[in-house]
């Protein structure tokens, strides 16, 4: 599949222009959302991109391995709860329960700093850009949370990587429907579907 065309190579530099005054006018990030304390919530969608999509992740089986263990690490060790993730060649999501969403964002851009080193090292690119910015978006009910899940395990599906999410080895797919069972796993894709999420899960390759 091809990565998708990002707005801003699109605009003109007008346009550009005028959306950097906005931006700096309303105290935001001049390329990026905003990151902001937990206010309340402790579950967040954070996701992260390779720039412009790029699957350097995915290089090989072997580096995605890697890539998962070490990703791992980082939220095990910053003390977040994993309820659910998944890695892509070029980008990847997970769901969390954490008290200090901020902190953990920023330990991520030092992995993603750490990574990019490393394969830069490899394939002898320094100065080359490997990852965007991280986002985080708090959950901000069960639905919500539940519809979360479901498109995080559904995500190699609805980009075309496999036809059934348990073929897709990097994520915690088997091990959440392992947890559930297939009854339950069912019953929660039933009731809570992706909706604007935008994908339709294959629920018979449960």
């Amino acid at each position: 599949m091809s990565p998708p065309r990002y707005v801003w190579r699109q605009l003109t530099l007008k346009q550009r222009e005028e959306l950097l005054a906005w931006r700096q006018g309303n105290e935001r990030p001049w390329h990026s959302p905003p990151h902001r304390p937990n206010f309340g919530h402790l579950n967040f969608h954070i996701s992260a991109a390779c720039y412009e999509h790029a699957d350097h992740i995915g290089m090989s089986k072997a580096r995605m391995d890697v890539f998962c263990l070490a990703l791992l690490g980082v939220f095990s060790e910053h003390g977040a709860v994993l309820h659910a993730w998944c890695v892509l060649p070029n980008h990847y999501h997970a769901l969390v329960e954490t008290e200090d969403v901020l902190g953990l964002i920023g330990e991520l851009g030092r992995f993603h700093g750490r990574t990019s080193h490393a394969w830069n090292g490899e394939e002898n690119t320094r100065g080359r850009q490997v990852f965007h910015r991280a986002t985080d978006r708090a959950i901000r009910s069960e639905r919500h949370f539940w519809a979360t899940t479901n498109y995080i395990h559904n995500n190699p599906v609805h980009h075309g990587y496999v036809k059934l999410w348990t073929e897709w080895p990097w994520s915690s797919a088997h091990g959440y429907l392992e947890t559930m069972g297939r009854d339950e796993a069912e019953r929660v894709w039933r009731e809570y579907p992706l909706q604007r999420y935008g994908a339709k899960w294959d629920s018979p390759g449960l």
